[in-house]
């Protein structure tokens, strides 16, 4: 068998780090393709599988390789505490490209504009993910693959396409954009093809993205309050999209 440190090494510079049990478990569930997968204690990580995943044990059985913890630490830079990592294929541009772009949606795209939090980033995948949107589109300098914000995405990238695009790449579709001076969006059906954008957490909405916008839309807030945190403006948006339009139940 392959030295699992050696394949790690040779193969981490283009791979989607998956940093503790959950991003692994969700990357495998999602079928995502894991060359390698390290742990300090793989007993207890297949113990972990029969308890809270038991769909992705057997598959984690054949994956995982126990490697000394001074090995793990050397390999990854914040072990999680549950004490296993892999690397995983990152997903075909082009076929996420062609996933947002087929028509009809039946599930809206996800815009951040400009985000700047890799944490916040992380946690919109999550909730497009668990929402069945049919992806997240980034623009502006922050990679949405970055090891941070895959980490706090729990591996759910590989379960909606996620991309980074210009303003004038976005996938066709209505695009109703968030802002404080938009109608509230309780008086809204949002389409399934809809794009739902979002701006960055200290500057709001890009001017080009907002002369782009078809719908000006707003969050109901409690006046003097200033602003919500970029994922909970995201999870209310996505739920209302989901009680509305045609999301799947």
């Amino acid at each position: 068998m392959n030295d699992p440190v050696r394949v790690w090494r040779q193969l981490r510079d283009d791979s989607v780090l998956l940093d503790g049990f959950h991003a692994l478990k969700h990357a495998v569930r999602f079928g995502a393709r894991v060359p390698v997968a390290v742990t300090t204690d793989r007993p207890a990580v297949l113990e972990l599988a029969a308890e809270l995943a038991p769909d992705v044990r057997a598959a984690l059985d054949g994956l995982l390789t126990e490697v000394p913890e001074t090995a793990f630490t050397a390999l990854v830079a914040r072990p999680h505490p549950t004490s296993v990592a892999a690397l995983a294929v990152r997903p075909s541009r082009a076929a996420n490209l062609e996933g947002l772009a087929r028509t009809p949606r039946t599930a809206p795209v996800v815009v951040l504009d400009n985000p700047r939090n890799l944490g916040n980033a992380g946690a919109v995948i999550r909730l497009a993910a668990g929402f069945g949107a049919t992806g997240v589109v980034t623009t502006g300098t922050l990679d949405p693959w970055h090891p941070t914000v895959v980490r706090g995405g729990a591996g759910l990238h590989f379960a909606t396409a996620v991309e980074r695009l210009a303003v004038d790449e976005l996938p066709a579709g209505p695009l109703f954009a968030l802002d404080p001076e938009g109608e509230d969006i309780r008086g809204t059906k949002l389409p399934d093809d809809a794009l739902l954008a979002f701006g960055s957490e200290r500057s709001g909405l890009s001017a080009e993205l907002r002369s782009r916008a078809d719908h000006l839309v707003s969050l109901p807030m409690r006046p003097q309050v200033s602003s919500y945190n970029l994922a909970t403006s995201v999870a209310m948006t996505l739920f209302h999209w989901s009680a509305t339009g045609d999301a799947p139940a």
